[in-house]
């Protein structure tokens, strides 16, 4: 028997298969009848569990109980959004929709190649988290903050804005404080996993701080088109950020990747960085437990952020909105006429279930957008989460110039404290476009205009 035979069989790929070979060639060596050998294959093949203590045969049982089940023959239902998407964008939905725990996936109108899942791309798989699916800087998040300051002094008193941004955050890769913000999440467990435990203490020193790539800090103008809670309709200062949970984001995505690679080195290439982790599993519940602190910590680093520069202006807050993005969430949704719950991975996508508050960025000078869900089914209850990139960051630094980019800027009042030539706007889609092509999934209550913004200056690694 060769490989073609086990595979006919239905023995999986690598190590299964070897040992399978291993197996046939034992099972004659010891006189066993040839003639039986597709019947001995099947045996252990139905029913390797009774076989591990069998000298012969244990090695191949063992192997087949340790094999990931095979990629799906075609992938699983799902909808993609938006037209003209990257053609690598859309088979990368493709391919995640072929893994054997994937139930159903979404393509949001912003996406783009990711690592793994598109950015843009929504998965709901069966008992597994995916750590690339999520993403690597884990739970970043938006957070805007209406202030009573008025907005004639976005004009009239740009400096004192732009001082409390400097002031009271910091940009780059390894950005920290030395005098270390204060924030109830340091009292959280960080022994869920060795990682947060290891990076507890970098974690602190980076609290409130920005990162690099596409995060940014940014005032500018919210007009609320109606009530929105407590805020009445009207046109106020307000401050942005987008940012994520840092370095020990990052080294969490790492490590958990890493040990679901080794899980399954026999995956395809093309699926190889969607190894998942069961949640039935050690690390599959370290990682679990690992994420939910990565939010509680991103949404701290929000909360200093806007805490400090609203102290620091000395202005009251009117309205506080903020969402996640990268996450994976546990939810119930109708899959295949059942309802049931799945395991919701949304890398690049808001939460948009019916009612729900996000905020929908578009770039330094376009606007954002605050909406209320719908709860579309079909896109697993979610929507895109910016504009998303027209071209990479490479092909930006190449195409673009400072002298064109501050002449667009000027021509729509944007004062650019720092950035990267790749985060200019023209790098992005049209925020519009992709805001038309998800009528069905969200609904507009106000638009953020930015003014002033600060991102991490150029030369920076992206860290998003």
């Amino acid at each position: 028997m060769n490989t073609k035979d086990f595979l006919r069989l239905g023995v999986p790929l690598g190590e299964a298969t070897r040992r399978a070979t291993d197996f046939v060639c034992k099972f004659i060596l010891g006189g066993g009848d040839r003639s039986r050998l597709e019947e001995e294959v099947k045996t252990v093949l139905a029913n390797p569990t009774a076989f591990v203590d069998d000298a012969l045969r244990r090695e191949f049982a063992k192997a087949l109980l340790n094999a990931p089940p095979p990629p799906r023959a075609e992938p699983v239902k799902y909808r993609q959004w938006g037209q003209g998407l990257e053609h690598e964008a859309v088979m990368q939905m493709e391919k995640a929709c072929l893994l054997p725990v994937s139930v159903a996936g979404a393509l949001m109108p912003d996406a783009h190649v990711g690592y793994g899942l598109p950015i843009g791309g929504v998965l709901a798989t069966e008992n597994a988290v995916i750590p690339y699916a999520v993403g690597v800087d884990i739970a970043c998040r938006m957070k805007m903050t209406v202030l009573d300051i008025p907005v004639r002094d976005l004009e009239r008193r740009p400096d004192r804005l732009t001082r409390a941004i400097e002031a009271e955050t910091r940009f780059g890769v390894g950005a920290n404080f030395r005098e270390r913000r204060e924030h109830e999440v340091m009292d959280a467990d960080w022994s869920v996993s060795p990682i947060t435990t290891q990076n507890k203490d970098k974690a602190w020193s980076q609290l409130g701080t920005s990162g690099s790539g596409n995060h940014f800090v940014e005032f500018g103008l919210f007009t609320a088109h109606g009530k929105i809670r407590d805020l009445e309709p009207g046109t106020y200062l307000a401050l942005l950020s987008h940012s994520g949970s840092r370095g020990t984001g990052a080294a969490v995505c790492n490590h958990y990747s890493k040990i679901a690679f080794s899980q399954f080195k026999d995956l395809p290439n093309e699926l190889k960085r969607l190894a998942w982790l069961s949640l039935d599993s050690q690390e599959g519940q370290e990682y679990w437990k690992a994420m939910q602190l990565m939010g509680q910590y991103a949404a701290a680093n929000h909360a200093c952020i806007h805490k400090q520069i609203a102290e620091n202006l000395g202005a009251q807050v009117l309205l506080d909105l903020e969402n996640h993005h990268n996450f994976a969430w546990k939810e119930r949704h109708i899959i295949e006429g059942v309802e049931r719950e799945v395991i919701v991975h949304r890398k690049g996508a808001t939460p948009a279930g019916q009612g729900v508050l996000g905020i929908i960025p578009g770039s330094m000078a376009s606007p954002g957008f605050v909406v209320s869900g719908k709860g579309n089914p079909e896109s697993l209850n979610s929507a895109s989460h910016g504009a998303g990139r027209l071209m990479s960051r490479k092909a930006a630094n190449e195409k673009f110039n400072w002298k064109d980019v501050n002449r667009f800027l000027r021509e729509r009042g944007v004062t650019l404290i720092s950035a990267g030539l790749d985060e200019v706007p023209m790098a992005y889609k049209n925020i519009r476009e992709v805001m038309a092509a998800q009528s069905d999934l969200v609904t507009v209550l106000g638009q953020f205009d930015p003014k002033l913004v600060k991102m991490a200056p150029q030369g920076e690694r992206p860290e998003d």
